[in-house]
């Protein structure tokens, strides 16, 4: 009898420990995630897109050994909202998200809501260290500020830009390590990068979440002259800087994919680039000099230059290299994609709007991700679907609160993408039956959003909750 409860008590032991070494080997097997943004990046401005004045070998290098897509987009044509919406998986103005932020005191107690989850805290909970080094730009205060939104790690600052040689040019968005005001730091380009090896190094053994979100090539236009140097070529003393500037943060890109490389971490990290939004190239942004070409517009437009993006998703050994991928996708995909990469389940909300794109990637599924996809900023919409696309935009979004009214969409524009990307030929007149199908899909949509929480001047406004 003894005997047969020693037997029992050593093969429950023997299974508590298999569970164990099961549990420590599915912990490493979680993949990494490491999701990298630009800021105001031309279209035309990398090598892949056919920059030729401007070379950008790591970040071309990254799109080559992944998926690249051609037809990606983000939900906002400037800075915050795409953030907003990268950040839930959601179409922002879903929750009264619509327009950016600037600094308090004017925008102090306004975000990103509290009650919405982000990536970071669905990734937190699963066991990921998360860090993010960069530009936050969706809130200040406690209860906006990342480490209070799902982030261990915070180096960077909460506005919409900040100086790149002056760590104390701005006393209401200073630069930061964690909660703490930092007084030296060295080029910003280079500290994100600075950053995001060491974390790479410190927690290599364990799955990780790094957003890496670049203010460059975000203005003020400033470059040390080691960059500089590269570009005698262009004469042009502003899209000079901004090649350095891209050619510094190309620089950084290629660091931090080399730490994964040198950590033996390649083929366990799901890596995604994107830009925010078009380049700023009409008046009435902050010009730094970009290009869009061929697409037409600029950030704050929903023109295919405010919306089109660069879009790069690699996982070594589990995705495909060197493809290209013409199916309309979004930055709201990134959430679900990597919470799957995880193995976390998908947000309770039953309108993230956001598609698991691994399936697609793999070629599990095959079509596209989405019906249709739709933008609103202000006065500005587009709604594409399948190649069309109807688009109303102009000079700058809402201004006053007293000016926010129901749609009109008179006038809107009609294009056909597949052989139209510029936007030139308006067929609106020819196809008015395309235009009312567009136009009622953007109008159901857009019954189903909130009012903005706060107009493009920072005013505040009454919203509905969030949907």
């Amino acid at each position: 009898m003894k005997c047969v409860v020693v037997l029992m008590a050593v093969a429950l032991l023997l299974g508590m420990l298999s569970l164990a070494t099961f549990n420590a080997r599915a912990q490493k097997k979680l993949p990494n995630i490491v999701v990298i943004v630009s800021d105001d990046m031309g279209y035309a401005d990398i090598g892949v897109h056919g920059s030729r004045d401007i070379p950008t070998p790591n970040i071309d290098a990254l799109a080559r050994s992944g998926t690249r897509f051609t037809n990606a987009y983000v939900s906002g044509p400037y800075c915050s909202p795409t953030r907003a919406g990268f950040m839930t998986g959601r179409y922002p103005q879903r929750f009264g998200y619509e327009f950016n932020l600037d600094h308090p005191p004017e925008h102090m107690g306004l975000g990103l809501p509290p009650d919405q989850k982000t990536i970071a805290d669905h990734l937190k909970a699963a066991g990921y260290r998360t860090a993010i080094f960069g530009k936050w730009h969706l809130g200040f205060g406690h209860a906006y500020h990342p480490m209070s939104r799902g982030f261990d790690e915070f180096f960077g600052f909460l506005g919409a830009d900040h100086s790149y040689m002056d760590t104390e040019a701005s006393s209401v968005n200073p630069l930061m390590d964690g909660k703490e005001i930092l007084t030296k730091s060295p080029y910003l380009t280079e500290a994100v990068a600075d950053h995001a090896v060491d974390f790479i190094r410190r927690w290599k053994s364990q799955p990780f979440f790094l957003y890496l979100a670049f203010n460059a090539v975000h203005t003020p236009m400033q470059a040390p002259d080691k960059y500089l140097a590269r570009f005698t070529q262009i004469q042009d003393p502003q899209r000079r800087t901004y090649a350095a500037m891209l050619s510094a943060m190309d620089d950084a890109v290629g660091r931090t994919l080399a730490e994964l490389t040198a950590q033996g971490l390649d083929e366990n990290t799901l890596v995604i680039f994107f830009n925010d939004n078009g380049g700023p190239t009409m008046r009435g942004t902050t010009i730094n000099g970009s290009s869009n070409l061929p697409l037409r517009g600029s950030k704050r437009q929903t023109y295919e230059g405010g919306i089109r993006v660069a879009f790069f998703v690699r996982w070594l050994g589990h995705l495909p290299k060197g493809k290209i991928s013409s199916q309309p996708i979004i930055q709201l995909d990134v959430l679900p994609t990597a919470l799957y990469a995880a193995g976390v389940k998908r947000p309770p909300q039953s309108n993230v709007d956001g598609i698991n794109l691994l399936p697609y990637l793999t070629g599990d599924k095959k079509g596209r991700p989405h019906d249709a996809l739709f933008w609103r900023l202000g006065q500005n919409m587009a709604i594409r679907k399948g190649d069309w696309k109807l688009v109303k935009t102009g000079e700058a979004p809402l201004r006053d609160l007293e000016t926010y009214v129901p749609y009109d969409l008179s006038g809107a524009e009609l294009y056909n993408l597949a052989n139209d990307i510029g936007e030139k030929s308006n067929l609106a007149a020819r196809f008015p039956g395309k235009v009312k199908e567009l136009g009622d899909a953007w109008q159901r949509w857009n019954r189903e959003l909130s009012k903005p929480r706060w107009s493009s001047t920072g005013r505040r406004m009454d919203s509905r909750s969030g949907n």
